[in-house]
């Protein structure tokens, strides 16, 4: 889709897929505990669904906690999972205000039963809305969805339920969890770091990347049109010639 932005005709990208990072080390230059910077980071994902649907992108997808961020401080994680308890109950009244579909992915049996309560009551309300559509990556990771997509064919196969045969790149992705969710079309990874971090890497095979030194909690809706005017300057050739 085209639109006029600042004066400037762009074609804007679909889905736009974010790595939120620096939310640390914002908080450490303001000499505050990590989890300061996580909840004003929260804050900037508010904000960004709303300027990106605004600015015509369709679909949204942000890495909220990774497979591996168990890794980190009891004391962090717990501050990451209280934030998304009150995060999942406030985003139920914001979706259903600005007409916003979410959906989670990623293994949710390592979370704790009230979040999961939480996340399907949010995906059941707002499955009838047909504004942005908004996912959020939770205890994800991308070779853990395609272990889990791999296991649940297997299975298939086992019972008599698909012939080997038939598996194509089309069934693989209607196992995976953003099945029926286009690939993204832009990845943005604020804080200046250079890797995936086992983020969609099945489905970021034909994604620009967009990386900036922003560190989350201070990116803004400029940041997301700068992204935005670089990825127009990007020629998509999907493996072909043009």
């Amino acid at each position: 889709m085209e639109k006029i932005i600042d004066g400037e005709l762009l074609n804007i990208p679909e889905h736009v897929a974010i790595i939120m990072d620096g939310n640390g080390r914002w908080a450490k230059k303001r000499l505050m505990p990590r989890n300061f910077g996580h909840k004003a980071g929260a804050k900037v994902v508010e904000q960004m669904c709303e300027d990106a649907y605004n600015l015509g992108v369709k679909y949204l997808t942000v890495y909220a906690f990774s497979t591996e961020n168990w890794k980190r401080s009891v004391e962090e994680v717990t501050g990451i999972m209280n934030l998304l308890r009150n995060y999942l109950i406030d985003c139920i009244e914001r979706a259903s205000k600005n007409n916003m579909r979410v959906r989670v992915i990623g293994d949710r049996t390592a979370l704790a039963p009230d979040i999961v309560d939480k996340i399907n009551e949010l995906e059941t309300i707002t499955s009838k809305y047909d504004g942005l559509n908004f996912t959020i990556a939770l205890n994800y990771g991308g070779r853990d969805e395609l272990r889990r997509a791999v296991s649940n064919i297997a299975n298939k196969v086992k019972a008599g339920e698909l012939e080997p045969d038939v598996i194509d790149e089309e069934l693989i992705a209607s196992h995976l969890d953003t099945a029926g969710i286009p690939d993204p079309d832009l990845l943005i990874r604020t804080s200046g770091e250079l890797r995936l971090s086992n983020y969609l890497i099945w489905q970021l095979a034909y994604t620009e990347f967009y990386f900036t030194d922003v560190l989350w909690p201070d990116f803004t809706v400029e940041d997301l049109k700068e992204a935005i005017r670089y990825f127009n300057g990007r020629e998509r050739r999907y493996g072909g010639v043009k």
